[in-house]
């Protein structure tokens, strides 16, 4: 088996030396009978960080099928959040590639590993679905108090695009200049009239050029 070592030490770690995890990672490597074929540092970087050139460099490489096994010495040495490592390891799995943790003693590869990322894809799913509860409610709170909800109402003066037509102005450009769509402003021309911006215009049938 090939495996890909990743280890990282944050700014908060005052320097410390990643060292020591890729040592223990590559003595576990070892005890596996498994061929380390890249290890992957980011130093001084924080867990936090959504980018971080060493993680992207394995990911990438994941994606190229260079290894069959990623380890890591902790989850919080790869990943930021719950949800963060649960996309990772989606990634794997979907690559065919294992994924260890060596301080948490999860091997995906296993029966007891594979139960924890199960479990960690049914928190995950339950977040998003509290999340999503949450935002329902909230919208229907503002309703039951007559807020409006939405973007602005716009609405499209007819006086103006003709003012703006005088000018030399194209459809496509008033369209711009007045927020809205070129069949709007069209049909706002037709009926010579004030109308909403998200008002259909099924009918109006005028040439849009300049």
């Amino acid at each position: 088996m090939r495996v890909a070592i990743y280890a990282r030490v944050s700014t908060a770690n005052n320097g410390q030396d990643p060292t020591m995890q890729t040592r223990e990672l590559r003595e576990y490597a070892e005890r596996r009978g498994w061929t380390v074929v890249g290890e992957y540092v980011d130093i001084g970087i924080s867990g936090t960080k959504e980018k971080r050139p060493e993680l992207d460099r394995l990911m990438g490489d994941a994606h190229r099928r260079r290894f069959d096994v990623v380890a890591v010495w902790k989850f919080d040495r790869m990943a930021r959040s719950v949800s963060h490592l649960l996309r990772a390891l989606e990634t794997f799995n979907s690559l065919g590639i294992e994924f260890v943790s060596l301080s948490e003693s999860l091997d995906t590869a296993t029966p007891a590993g594979r139960m924890v990322f199960t479990v960690l894809g049914a928190v995950a799913e339950l977040e998003r679905s509290l999340t999503v509860e949450r935002v329902k409610a909230g919208l229907r709170n503002a309703r039951a108090k007559g807020k409006r909800l939405g973007r602005p109402r716009v609405t499209v003066d007819a006086a103006r695009i003709a003012a703006l037509r005088s000018q030399g102005f194209g459809w496509k450009k008033i369209a711009r200049e007045m927020g809205c769509g070129v069949s709007t402003v069209l049909r706002a021309a037709q009926e010579g009239s004030t109308i909403p911006a998200d008002s259909p215009s099924p009918s109006a049938v005028v040439s849009i050029g300049a």
